[in-house]
């Protein structure tokens, strides 16, 4: 079964699936949040406070962090994690969502499990198979024709330019979880949540004091509760799931649960934004996807050839003490 560590003798371990899918609901709801939130302030106010608001919520668990043992060496997998996601990706998201529409930033979120192979590949000498390559290639030639095929408007200036920011966003997101699945093992999903808040609290602070970054002005009520949204559900609750099923399911296919987020990011834009996509965009979407299908097929043809499991050296390393928060 494709659920790999996820699976007990008595069938499948439901919490981290179900967790992983409540990650991918949320973290499809930000992309309608953003929108929502940008269209009244300042994108370094909205990340900014989403990340305040969330680390106010983790000041009361400080006391029990402190009885945690850091392993030596991981302080440089901490800051990668960190610098990758959130403070990076949401960079390059922030302006992603500035020049695009939510349903197109949503559908290049499905090239990420891909991202996740070319790391491993690169990163840690993982072997990687023509076909998988051959689906990247497809999801990227989709991912082009799905920005060409876009037209300007009020919401969405540079189309072309806001989706190239999204996947950006994407090889943030790759680079967090390879380097969350090296960390998993010894540190409680609970605390690596908190880490990212004050961390991603700590680097977008400063851009406050930007003079291009304008400060509000007045309290908008939509506005302000897209941000506290985002700050409780998106950062806070979305990222302690994900941390918990990343934590007893390999990261190669903890990644594929992402592929539910372009499905769920187009249904509630169209929902809650009234965006649409038109035949040239629907078709470019479904070869992004198709790209993703048969890369995931290339992955298992692979792992079946050579008798390994889907998995990454850093999942093997930590596999031994998965024993929960």
């Amino acid at each position: 079964m494709m659920w790999g560590a996820g699976v007990r003798k008595e069938g499948v371990d439901w919490l981290p699936v179900l967790s992983l899918v409540a990650a991918m609901l949320l973290w499809a709801s930000s992309f309608v949040a953003l929108k929502l939130a940008f269209r009244s302030y300042d994108p370094m106010v909205v990340i900014f406070g989403r990340m305040f608001l969330a680390s106010l919520f983790f000041v009361p668990f400080i006391p029990s962090f402190r009885r945690i043992r850091f392993r030596r060496g991981d302080l440089k997998y901490l800051a990668l994690m960190a610098l990758c996601e959130p403070c990076l990706y949401f960079v390059f998201e922030a302006r992603a969502m500035e020049n695009t529409t939510a349903s197109q930033a949503g559908m290049i979120t499905a090239m990420m499990p891909l991202l996740v192979a070319i790391l491993a590949w690169f990163f840690l000498r993982e072997r990687i198979s023509r076909l998988t390559l051959a689906g990247f290639l497809l999801a990227i030639v989709g991912a082009a024709w799905l920005s060409l095929a876009s037209s300007s408007d009020a919401y969405a200036p540079n189309p072309l330019l806001g989706n190239f920011y999204e996947f950006l966003a994407m090889i943030c997101a790759a680079g967090y979880t390879v380097s969350l699945r090296h960390l998993s093992a010894g540190y409680p999903p609970l605390f690596m949540a908190a880490f990212q808040a004050f961390a991603g609290s700590l680097f977008f602070f400063p851009f406050l004091l930007l003079p291009q970054t304008v400060l509000p002005s007045e309290f908008l009520l939509v506005p302000a509760l897209a941000i506290a949204y985002l700050g409780i559900f998106v950062t806070l609750v979305a990222y302690t799931c994900y941390n918990i099923g990343v934590k007893h399911i390999p990261a190669s296919q903890a990644a594929v649960f992402v592929n539910l987020i372009p499905v769920f990011s187009v249904l509630m834009a169209m929902l809650f934004l009234g965006e649409r996509l038109n035949l040239q965009q629907l078709a470019a979407a479904a070869l992004v996807l198709a790209g993703v299908l048969i890369s995931r097929h290339g992955g298992r043809q692979s792992s079946r050839q050579t008798g390994a499991p889907a998995t990454t050296p850093l999942t093997e390393e930590s596999a031994l003490s998965q024993t929960g928060p």
